[in-house]
Order: structure tokens, then C-alpha cells, then sequence
């Protein structure tokens, strides 16, 4: 006795086959693409050459591009298809200074547009709208933050985004993270002449640095802080009137980020008391939460990268390491959304160092590019014909976009 094919079974994986041929067709597209943003490094909100190559590519395929978005010079939005559900994929491309692309992003942005050139002649098919979501400033500045404060995810039912490192995990794990800048004003004296006639502001941020650093001993779990010294003095026969000094603050949640940063500003402010100085403390970019990813989307990832022939250190229902911070966090916290990252071969090299920017650009980070797109593919696949689940993100996405719409009301005067 023969059992017919299930039709659902035989939808998902001719869906599948189209995605893997897609990728296929276009991967020396988007390994040049890779290679391309990693061989012109730019910073946070000045990616312009790296935001027009993501554009420019999509759009000889076919997507509709928009750039600026959401008054961000290098923010961007590519559509495909015009269903319901509205996959959304997010591509980073800012560098890091002195290092480069040390965190990878060269990967992360050609992988999502493989994703999207992969899911994009299946979209009406598969009732979904592909949204390649570029968000500029990851590493200082929060983009997505301000993409999601300024409506750019408002109908957007799950995103996506991989990101390379040392490993290869499904679920990884984030904190929390508040960027804040010191500055303290005293008054300048001749160091040897007349040095009772000044107020030193070195001497200040050394009473904070010391503060902060026996406040280390009594840190809670995952809080964390460092930072640098952006200005020091002019010369040392000067007392230096103004220093500042940038830190970053992390946690596990926001409340413990909150009770960091209380004693941390109390550590600037005795810097300031015990030298007579002034000082003011800045924000300087958004807070980042920490990652909230999605069970299920982790899951359906998770096998759909191993099926590729990578092994995760986590199966995708479970939290992974913890892997620093990412504005990728305020994404999850307010839709479905995942966050994996891609293991690359860069021996002892991790993240952030001159060695993982150098691994970057390399056949094996070119194979994590395709290898990420596929599985982004496979999983927003999986995401459309499961009937449960794509309700479930619909009526999220649906739910959000009330909320937004009602907020907005109340914000212009209206009555709700």
C-alpha cells in the first residue's frame, strides 16, 4: 500500500529547493558583496558606500528600495512580494574603529540579502512581503533602536538577522548596555608656577576610575563596566581643565542596568566633589536590551542549520553564551525575532580583535555567508506554511501595529 505525498510536506519542500537554488545562483553576487563592505570600513551613520552596495544590488533584482529611511542617511528598506506576513531581515554594515570590520558585519549584511534574494521569487507564493531591513550603527548608536521608535518594524511579524563569531549558537544570550561620556571642567594653572591656582580635571576622572574600580569587587552577576580615556590634558605642564572619559555600562536585564548606573554616576560625581570640578554626564547612544529571542523561530533555525552540516552548541531552546551587546535586543523585546550566530574559522581570534576581522573575509566566512542566507530562507519557509505559527506572528504584528497606531493618536493631542 503507497501513501501519497502530503501536499504540505511537498509545498515546504519545493520551497526549500527554490530557496537552496536561489542561493546558489546568486552566491558569487553576495560573496562579492561580503567582500566588498570588508574592504571599505565605515563607522556608525557614515556607511553610505557600504548602505548603496546593499541597496544596488537588491534593487537590480527587483526589490522596491527606499533609502534614507526613518531620518537615517544610511538606513534602509528593500521589499518583495506583497503578502501578509511581512518577513523582516536585518543587515548591519557599520565597522569598528582601528580594527575595521572586526565584528563582521560584512557577513551579516550579505547574508541577509541572500536571504531576501532567496525568499523573494517565492514571496506572493508563500503570502509573505520579504523586508531587507538595513540598519546602520550597531557598534555606537543604536539604529534599530530608532528604526523601531520611528515605525520601521511597526508591521513586521518576525526578523531575522545572523552574526558571525568564534561559535556557532542558535539562542545566544546578550546584556543589557548603557554608553555614557564623563566630562569634567576645572581650570587651568601653570603646573610648577602656580598649580594651587588650578583645579585639575585628570585628577578628577582618576578619582572615578578608582572609585569604579573598587566598585568592581562588589558588582552583581553580569553587571559589567569599562571604558576609555578620550581626553586627558593638553600638556604636562598644564593642569588640565578638561578630560572626559567614555563607559560602557552592561547587565543582564535593564533593571539591574539601572541600579549599575546609579553607582557608577555616584563614582563620576566623587571625582568631581573631591577635586572641585565640574562635570556633566552624557548619553550617548540608546540603551540596548538584552536579547529576547523567540522559541520557536530559534528552533526551526537550529535544525535548519544543522541539516547544513554545522553543530550549535545549543539546540535553539535553551540560552546560549553570552556574546556582549546588540540593539538586535530592543528588536526581539518588541517583536518575534532571532539572533544566532555563525561560526567562522579564526583559530583563537574573537570578535573585536584585528585576527576575526582578517578571518572575515576569507572561503570560510564566504561559506558562513550562504550558509546563514539558506537557514534565514529555510526558516522564514517554515514560518509561512506552519499555520499556527504564522498566525500566531500575525496576530503579534497586528496587535503592535494597534498599539503604535493609538500611541500615535495620543502623542498629536487625539483622543484614544
Amino acid at each position: 500500500m503507497s501513501t501519497a505525498p502530503h501536499p504540505a510536506a511537498d509545498r515546504s519542500a519545493a520551497a526549500r529547493a527554490h530557496c537552496r537554488d536561489r542561493v546558489q545562483h546568486h552566491e558569487a553576487e553576495l560573496v562579492e558583496l561580503s567582500r566588498s563592505i570588508h574592504a571599505e570600513p565605515e563607522l556608525a551613520f557614515a556607511e553610505h558606500r557600504s548602505a548603496a552596495k546593499v541597496a544596488d544590488l537588491l534593487a537590480r533584482h527587483g526589490f522596491a528600495v527606499r533609502t534614507p529611511v526613518a531620518d537615517l542617511d544610511t538606513a534602509l528598506v528593500a521589499e518583495s512580494g506583497s503578502g501578509e506576513l511581512v518577513v523582516g531581515i536585518c543587515a548591519e554594515y557599520d565597522a569598528l574603529p582601528e580594527v575595521g570590520h572586526a565584528c563582521g558585519h560584512n557577513v551579516i549584511a550579505a547574508a541577509g540579502v541572500g536571504a531576501a534574494l532567496a525568499l523573494a521569487g517565492i514571496a506572493d507564493d508563500l503570502g509573505i512581503t520579504v523586508r531587507l531591513i538595513g540598519t546602520p550603527a550597531e557598534e555606537t548608536g543604536g539604529g534599530k533602536v530608532l528604526m523601531l521608535e520611528r515605525g520601521v518594524f511597526d508591521d513586521v511579524a518576525m526578523a531575522m538577522m545572523v552574526h558571525p563569531g568564534p561559535e556557532e549558537v542558535c539562542r545566544p544570550t546578550s546584556l543589557a548596555i548603557a554608553d555614557l561620556e564623563v566630562r569634567y571642567t576645572g581650570r587651568a594653572a601653570h603646573a610648577a608656577a602656580a598649580p594651587q591656582l588650578g583645579r585639575n580635571a585628570a585628577d578628577a576622572l582618576t578619582v572615578a576610575q578608582v572609585a569604579i574600580g573598587l566598585l568592581r569587587q562588589h558588582l552583581e552577576p553580569r553587571q559589567m563596566v569599562h571604558g576609555i580615556v578620550t581626553a586627558g590634558g593638553a600638556a604636562p605642564n598644564i593642569v588640565p581643565a578638561h578630560t572626559a572619559a567614555v563607559y560602557n555600562l552592561r547587565a543582564a536585564e535593564a533593571r539591574s542596568l539601572q541600579r549599575l548606573e546609579n553607582r557608577i554616576r555616584a563614582c563620576f560625581e566623587a571625582g568631581a566633589t573631591a577635586t572641585g570640578c565640574e562635570h556633566e554626564v552624557v548619553q550617548i547612544s540608546p540603551v540596548y536590551a538584552e536579547l529576547n529571542p523567540d522559541g520557536w523561530l530559534s528552533e526551526v533555525y537550529g535544525r535548519a542549520i544543522t541539516e547544513l552540516g554545522r553543530e550549535p552548541l545549543d539546540r535553539g531552546d535553551e540560552q546560549g553564551p553570552v556574546i556582549g551587546s546588540t540593539d538586535m535586543g530592543n528588536v526581539t523585546q518588541a517583536l518575534p525575532a532571532i539572533h544566532p550566530m555563525i561560526a567562522v574559522d579564526c583559530g583563537d581570534a574573537v570578535n573585536h580583535q584585528a585576527e576575526f576581522a582578517a578571518a572575515c573575509a576569507t572561503p570560510a566566512a564566504d561559506r558562513a555567508v550562504l550558509d546563514a542566507a539558506l537557514a534565514m530562507a529555510w526558516t522564514g519557509v517554515a514560518a509561512a506554511l506552519d499555520g499556527a505559527q504564522r498566525d500566531r506572528l500575525l496576530a503579534a504584528a497586528r496587535d503592535r501595529s494597534a498599539r503604535s497606531s493609538s500611541e500615535q493618536i495620543c502623542t498629536s493631542g487625539g483622543v484614544a
